[in-house]
């Protein structure tokens, strides 16, 4: 039997390579085609019983309210705010946080978080700006770590996850709630080797969950669990891949330990989609 499980072994490394075999076992739920008019959709948050979206570079700046069978119920304008480049949303009891951090091109001198107050007819109330400590170059380039597009926010302050298209780590930023001008440095850095586009927190899971994908169009998702800002060097990171190749992933929200809630933006021939994903 030895000569036979050696080849059945080797088989199986050829046929899933980089040991993801155990990764292809995720599960989409359920699978809902949004409208068209947030077919960039880029951040994803619960209000009430539905969700907020809004679109990422060039987009208008308003918050798009849809239902889990993807009916757009409202939209609503933030007045005095300007989308340059959303690119990810997130909430805590009071407000709402909007992360207009897109830097593709790595040139952007304006990065900031919008804070929104969704009691108050979504009034923009304040802006977090910041820049990259270790950023002295801003040229106009296709490959640096000065990029972030997912925004998560704990009880105490909010953090960012860079989209670095240099290493194709993330590095871990954390901001101040209120606002200000902030210099960020990274608190620690996660070999993901892929992409992140977006972010999330459960408080009382103490859960993360990141997306991300390849440049060949791979998609993932990232756990990481007993989530502690003191103890990030001890944190345990799972990678999860995802049956939705060719997509572009761009928001993810937590329903339980197992259970998630992704979009994914559309294109000139498809639409824009909401999955519900089993782990």
């Amino acid at each position: 039997m030895r000569p036979f499980l050696k080849i059945l072994i080797l088989l199986l490394l050829l046929y899933f390579p980089n040991n993801s075999a155990k990764l292809l076992a995720q599960t989409v739920v359920s699978e809902v085609q949004l409208p068209k008019i947030i077919e960039e959709t880029s951040g994803l948050e619960f209000f009430e019983n539905d969700f907020l979206t809004h679109n990422d570079s060039g987009g208008k700046p308003d918050l798009y309210r849809f239902t889990k069978k993807g009916n757009l119920i409202e939209q609503y304008s933030i007045l005095g705010a300007e989308n340059n480049d959303w690119e990810d949303i997130t909430q805590d009891e009071n407000f709402l946080y909007i992360s207009d951090s897109g830097n593709n091109k790595g040139k952007r001198k304006d990065l900031n978080v919008l804070i929104v107050d969704p009691k108050n007819n979504f009034k923009k109330v304040g802006k977090i700006a910041f820049n990259y400590l270790d950023q002295q170059n801003f040229d106009k380039r296709n490959k640096h770590p000065f990029d972030a597009e997912a925004l998560i926010a704990t009880q105490e302050m909010l953090i960012l996850f860079s989209k670095n298209r240099k290493t194709s780590r993330t590095e871990l930023y954390s901001i101040p709630k209120t606002p200000g001008n902030y210099s960020l440095s990274s608190q620690n850095s996660f070999d993901v080797q892929s992409l992140i586009t977006g972010g999330d927190y459960y408080h009382s899971l103490k859960l993360v969950a990141l997306v991300g994908y390849t440049k060949s169009r791979e998609q993932f998702l990232y756990t990481i669990s007993s989530f502690d800002m003191e103890n990030l060097n001890q944190v345990k990171m799972k990678k999860f891949k995802l049956p939705l190749d060719g997509k572009q992933i761009e928001a993810v929200k937590i329903i339980d330990q197992e259970n998630f809630w992704i979009t994914s933006e559309g294109g000139v021939n498809s639409y824009p989609m909401l999955y519900k994903i089993r782990l």
